[in-house]
């Protein structure tokens, strides 16, 4: 084999290596972008772990929320069961009663009072 032909040959597998090398790194490159992809939009990616932060979030605060009214319900059912005034209260809000001799005044915005 003569000088040129060694040189060409030699020349040729520098071009092979480096088009394979621009395709590895293509690769590469596109398995990477996919894999960041994924990673930030898919099924529990970045996107999926900020939106099931915010759910937990919510579903806390409800929990505060739902543990303070119960606790509300709670105190108001002792009173009731404990406190003849707090029974007493309710009736008379709830129900409109009276005790015999008390009257019951309505008081409506924009009309005289009547008694009845």
């Amino acid at each position: 084999m003569d000088h040129a032909r060694i040189h060409a040959l030699a020349q040729d597998r520098r071009q092979r290596a480096a088009r394979h090398r621009r395709r590895a790194r293509l690769v590469l490159l596109v398995l990477g972008a996919v894999l960041l992809a994924h990673a930030l939009v898919g099924e529990n990616g970045l996107v999926a772990l900020w939106r099931a932060r915010r759910q937990y979030e919510t579903v806390q605060a409800e929990l505060v929320r739902l543990r303070a009214e119960r606790d509300r319900l709670r105190e108001r059912a002792r009173r009731l069961r404990e406190d003849p005034a707090a029974i007493e209260e309710l009736a008379r809000r709830e129900l409109g009663l009276v005790r015999p001799g008390e009257t019951l005044v309505f008081v409506v915005p924009g009309q005289p009072a009547r008694v009845r």
